[in-house]
């Protein structure tokens, strides 16, 4: 049988888990792949309108995959993998301006681009925000700054006026003293990809929930993972010792009541095309080994 592949996400567990050798505690049988590696220098950008969903119906090339909880129930309920219902995370998120703007309250935002990724955590949560604020036409959204780390860097150099950031980028323009107009934190949740053995998926997030663990008992002594994910061109400008520790892990159900609202409530916003979002079945779309 092949190796359960395990490819970190921007998220300090995977790095803590095996530091710690809990994935091999457990018995796993796995590789362990540094999926957006700094060392490649790379800065993440997929492209216009490529974002989070359009990786899980590519593949990503490991047995698990974490994204917001809206674009993981569409991919489950498309048939892209199953939901792990056992667990999701909360991510601190927020949207961030330069120091120098002007923008200081939400209702500033109104018809100003804010970039985010597509059908992406940052696309749905910053609706979710703003439309406490404005209508829904007063939301302007730009799909054409790239995933997280792009759509960092474009702020950082002025390129863009507003961005929503979580994970380390989130951290990052804090220190720089960027400007939080609002925050967007928001749900994670789990794709299981490639058919692995329940086991082992088992066995995955036995050693995630030592790591947080860890993680909330001293966040002081693992910050400094999120420097394996940043563009190597921010290195000597990062102090991970003055970040917090970003998204926890909550070991409760992702139960059919939240797939139900998440579901409909994507649909009525209009995320997907009409027909593309699949039947919105819970028993189909998930898969939870609580009773096993």
């Amino acid at each position: 049988m092949a190796k359960f592949v395990i490819a970190p996400h921007m998220r300090l567990h995977e790095w803590v888990a095996e530091e710690k050798g809990y994935f091999k505690a457990e018995g796993l049988d796995y590789e362990f792949h540094e999926a957006l590696s700094s060392a490649e220098g790379k800065n993440h950008n997929l492209g216009d309108k490529v974002g989070a969903y359009q990786t899980f119906e590519k593949g990503r090339g490991s047995d698990i995959g974490c994204a917001c909880h809206w674009t993981v129930n569409v991919s489950a309920s498309a048939g892209h993998g199953k939901l792990y219902a056992d667990a999701y995370s909360v991510s601190p998120a927020g949207i961030f301006v330069p120091p120098e703007s002007g923008i200081r309250n939400p209702e500033q935002l109104a018809g100003v681009p804010v970039s985010v990724g597509y059908q992406s955590g940052s696309h749905y949560s910053t609706i979710q925000s703003l439309e406490q604020y404005m209508s829904r036409d007063q939301i302007k959204l730009s799909f054409a700054d790239g995933m997280l780390f792009s759509r960092m860097e474009l702020l950082i150099d002025r390129k863009v006026p507003a961005a929503s950031l979580f994970s380390g980028p989130y951290y990052f323009a804090e220190q720089l003293g960027f400007r939080k107009v609002i925050d967007t934190t928001f749900m994670m949740a789990t794709l299981i990809q490639r058919d692995p053995d329940m086991e082992d998926v088992k066995k995955y997030f036995h050693a995630l929930r030592k790591a947080q663990r860890d993680i909330d008992l001293r966040p002081d002594l693992y910050t400094h993972y999120y420097q394996k994910e940043f563009p190597l061109r921010f290195h000597n400008m990062m102090d991970t010792r003055r970040w917090g520790p970003g998204e926890r892990i909550v070991f409760e159900p992702y139960t059919k009541e939240v797939f139900e609202e998440s579901f409909h409530w994507i649909a009525e916003h209009g995320i997907f095309p009409e027909g593309t979002m699949g039947a919105g079945k819970y028993e189909d779309a998930c898969v939870s080994l609580a009773s096993k």
